[in-house]
């Protein structure tokens, strides 16, 4: 199964979930509540322990590899983020087998495919750029450490902000799936599916990497830029 690893961007951090992280991730999920209307985010220390536990469950099942998410300008914990629907395809790796490959064996090998997920950020990391590079450092290692084919992304068909967060990434529309489950308000809710496929990846990553580059410069974004995120299939970047 996945090893859990330190991904370090310039504004972020994504640190392997831990115990240690109880008390700050409780005072991260303590802000403006409002935004959290469609993320599991806990409420206090003990529902921060009872979060990290769970969350380090799945991780020792193989299901999961949860993350705190840490901003780099103040080392603050921020939220949180995870793989999870950890996928690894029954088969040989290899044709024809050789002794000795595994078989798709999840003890042994990386996923084949996976989900990003379980994502919330404290309203002061929100509108930041953490929620992006964080994205971005773990699709690389999705896609590039892994070797995974595929990437998943979902989001509650109601959670406009996020459907619009993931369509900036470059993500696919898989459609939505009508009353698929009951969301945190009781309600049953649709579901907006997304994916990013291997071969998709090089054009997302330079659709990130420009958005990263434009946020990050003093002035409004470079019309230029614009043109490269049009011509990979991204959306416009606001001045």
């Amino acid at each position: 199964m996945p090893v859990p690893v330190t991904l370090i961007g310039r504004t972020v951090r994504l640190e392997p979930l831990a115990e240690h992280h109880a008390p700050a991730l409780a005072e991260a999920g303590a802000e403006d509540r409002t935004t959290y209307a469609f993320t599991p985010v806990p409420h206090g220390l003990e529902a921060a322990r009872d979060y990290i536990a769970r969350a380090l469950a799945d991780q020792a099942a193989g299901r999961s590899l949860p993350f705190a998410t840490v901003s780099v300008a103040d080392n603050r914990v921020v939220g949180s983020t995870r793989f999870l629907e950890l996928d690894y395809w029954q088969g040989p790796l290899v044709w024809p087998p050789v002794p000795g490959v595994p078989h798709g064996d999840p003890v042994l090998a990386v996923p084949d495919a996976a989900e990003i997920g379980n994502t919330w950020l404290s309203p002061r990391a929100q509108g930041t750029g953490i929620n992006t590079e964080a994205k971005l450092l773990m699709l690389r290692h999705a896609f590039e450490t892994w070797g995974v084919q595929r990437i998943s992304l979902r989001a509650d068909a109601r959670n406009l902000r996020s459907r619009a967060a993931i369509e900036r990434l470059g993500a696919s529309s898989e459609g939505v799936r009508r009353a698929h489950s009951r969301g945190l308000d009781g309600v049953v809710r649709s579901t907006a599916f997304y994916s990013i496929l291997d071969e998709e990846w090089p054009a997302v990553r330079d659709i990130i990497e420009l958005r990263i580059a434009a946020a990050t410069s003093p002035s409004a974004p470079d019309p230029a830029i614009n043109q490269e995120c049009l011509r990979h299939g991204g959306s416009l970047i606001p001045a």
